[in-house]
């Protein structure tokens, strides 16, 4: 007996996970920077109600010598 090649007649299905051209990245791969601005910002506004703060417990002739008057603080 004399075996054949065989093609098949049905062959394996494969699925295509590959998704070309679809960006799934949230706000666009932006979301880092969003978050790096944000939290600068915090960072900021933090560092400045802090130093607002201490010149605070300062007297006035404290702040004298460092050449502020008291109604300045507000603007740190």
């Amino acid at each position: 007996m004399q075996l054949q090649n065989c093609e098949r007649k049905n062959p394996m299905a494969a699925i295509d996970t590959t998704h070309a051209g679809t960006d799934v990245r949230l706000f666009g791969g932006r979301l880092p920077t969003l978050l790096a601005a944000a939290f600068a910002a915090v960072s900021a506004w933090n560092d400045s109600r802090v130093t607002r703060n201490e010149l605070r417990k300062l007297s006035d002739r404290e702040l004298d010598d460092i050449g502020l008057h008291r109604s300045e603080i507000e603007r740190f």
